[in-house]
């Protein structure tokens, strides 16, 4: 059946993690649907390797992107409906976007952190009075807002938007086969050695990893850390326990993966970390791991404490959590396998693509609430 044609607006390409997972990943499921894409990134892969390498973009490779983008909007009118990954043009007003070309058809706004948060709470007087309400006026134009979780879609319905669908990031189960856990599971921790606590993600989120330095401390050499995606330099401070630090790669995610023991996601429980949509845990559940996590936002939904992770709000808890767990390998195993459940159940792509199917077909057909 033929689909509506899609201008896909995207912030970045395949190396940005929320670009390639709430946008990239949905391009088989969409063509086989009959939907009609066409890619249009912001930032390109080479603009991602300079800023994880610590050097900053030169302003003439902004200026090209910027001009890149504006030619998309401006032929948004040659499509039935454009798919806008948070925002067209960053730091420029909503009207900036307007004028280019973002409504002069339908748009699918999806938003996947609490963006709104980056203007509103700018510490800047000038920047909060011009874009403030930025996303907000976004979420109120949009056909459909697409939100990660509960929490943005609530901000997104208090922002007026008429129809908020909640689309929550998924992994494609394919690339995550479950391993056995890397330690005999007749070995308890210490006899065997230290058990892997693992932790994924970006150098900007790897700072999180400091809120649970002295729990990992307190356990000394029952457990050891491996940091993926980040290295020592993106961390606020040294942690007071030995850290391996290796690169992410899609090649390799796998494979790191199947080496941890226990996945962890320290969060602060401040507005902007309310908005993230818990990938990490979801990746550590897909691989068979068990979790440890700080209940905010959505982790506390997907940790069911005590059945495949466990949720924990201080350093005396994350050291009983991590500490339960690098002791028992068959509660390892027991968790793991629940967490794996939850994601063949529910965040896996086969589950999700149904609903972003749908929600493209109703927003180019002009169904759901908005007129």
């Amino acid at each position: 059946m033929s689909g509506p044609s899609v201008l896909m607006l995207t912030r970045y390409g395949q190396l940005g993690a929320s670009t390639r997972l709430r946008f990239l990943a949905y391009r088989p499921a969409l063509r086989e649907a009959g939907i009609r894409l066409t890619e249009a990134p912001l930032l390109d892969d080479a603009y991602l390797q300079a800023l994880y390498a610590g050097r900053r973009p030169s302003r003439r490779t902004i200026a090209a992107a910027y001009a890149r983008r504006i030619a998309a909007l401006r032929s948004a009118r040659r499509y039935d409906l454009v798919w806008l990954e948070k925002e067209a043009l960053p730091w420029l007003p909503a009207g900036a976007e307007a004028a280019a070309g973002l409504g002069s058809v339908p748009y699918v706004m999806d938003i996947d952190d609490a963006w709104f948060e980056r203007y509103a709470g700018h510490r800047l007087a000038p920047v909060r009075a011009l874009l403030g309400d930025k996303f907000a006026t976004l979420a109120r134009n949009a056909r459909i807002v697409l939100a990660g979780n509960p929490y943005l879609a609530d901000w997104a319905r208090g922002a007026g938007a008429r129809d908020v669908r909640i689309l929550p990031t998924v992994v494609d189960l394919a690339r995550y086969p479950v391993q056995p856990l890397p330690e005999p599971a007749a070995s308890p921790a210490g006899a065997g050695g230290p058990v892997t606590v693992g932790w994924m993600g970006s150098p900007s989120t790897a700072r999180y990893l400091g809120l649970i330095g002295s729990a990992l401390a307190r356990l000394g050499r029952a457990v050891r850390l491996r940091v993926v995606g980040a290295a020592g330099r993106d961390l606020p401070c040294p942690l007071p326990v030995p850290a391996a630090f290796v690169p992410w790669s899609e090649e390799s995610e796998a494979g790191e993966l199947a080496g941890f023991a226990i996945g962890v996601m320290p969060l602060p429980d401040d507005p902007w970390e309310r908005g993230k949509c818990g990938y990490k845990l979801i990746q550590y559940m897909a691989a068979g791991r068990p979790v440890v996590a700080s209940p905010v936002g959505v982790n506390a939904t997907l940790v069911q404490h005590g059945v495949n992770g466990f949720l924990a709000e201080d350093e005396a808890s994350w050291t009983e959590a991590i500490g339960r767990l690098a002791a028992d390998p068959d509660l390892r195993a027991r968790m793991g396998a629940a967490g794996r459940r939850l994601v063949e159940e529910r965040y896996n792509l086969g589950a999700a693509a149904p609903s972003l199917v749908q929600a493209l077909r109703d927003a180019a057909a002009g169904q759901g609430a908005w007129p």
